[in-house]
């Protein structure tokens, strides 16, 4: 399974219309595309960043899908008033306990990862963290994609609420730091959004 994500810093003011738009057109669209198998949006109210992501059965469909997508994509960044970065991943790992539902939350990390460590970081996360991150309060689901080619991945965790994400920091914080030395990873950035979408429909890789 692969993902492609386009992540726009946007204006906040624009973010309403931006939703809108991705949600009556983009997703509709996106979803009829053979080889899809969902669609979601993250935002952060307070940057302005907006990520769109959507799932794909296979490489081929991902790239295939490239020309037809690259249109609305650029038309949602000019609603957000923003730049696009666009990103295509491997999902390595994906592990659910329950669909999101309204006013659910997701934490997001970026890692960079050695050259010749990605095996380990993956078993790491699948064996070590996803038994801890499926204990958290208010957990919903959890995914790794991965980017070998770049030495990139990024976990995202689900959350039943924002309350709920704020009362896992420190734990997340300490089996963050805990894997990263394990599995020799720098960690890049971290990011907290609403999930405005989710509708990717990928089924359980753990």
């Amino acid at each position: 399974m692969f993902a492609r994500s386009t992540t726009v810093h946007g204006r906040t003011e624009s973010i309403a219309a931006g939703i809108q738009y991705v949600h009556n057109d983009v997703m509709p669209m996106v979803r009829g595309i053979d080889g899809c198998v969902g669609l979601s949006m993250l935002v952060d109210d307070d940057s302005g960043t907006c990520i769109v992501t959507s799932a794909w059965r296979t490489g081929e469909a991902m790239r295939t899908s490239e020309r037809q997508i690259r249109l609305t994509r650029d038309h949602t960044a000019e609603i957000l008033e923003g730049d696009t970065q666009v990103d295509e991943w491997e999902i390595s790992v994906l592990h659910r306990d329950h669909a999101a539902g309204e006013g659910a939350c997701v934490r997001c990390t970026w890692f960079r990862v050695p050259e010749g460590h990605f095996d380990r970081g993956i078993d790491i996360y699948r064996v070590g963290l996803l038994p801890e991150i499926d204990d958290m309060d208010g957990f919903g689901s959890a995914s790794l994609f991965t980017d070998r080619e770049a030495g990139i991945a990024v976990s995202s965790v689900t959350f039943d609420s924002r309350a709920a994400m704020a009362r896992t920091r420190g734990q997340a914080d300490s089996l963050r730091g805990a894997a990263a030395k394990q599995a020799g990873l720098e960690v890049l950035d971290i990011g907290e959004f609403e999930l405005v979408l989710a509708h990717l429909r990928v089924p359980e890789m753990a």
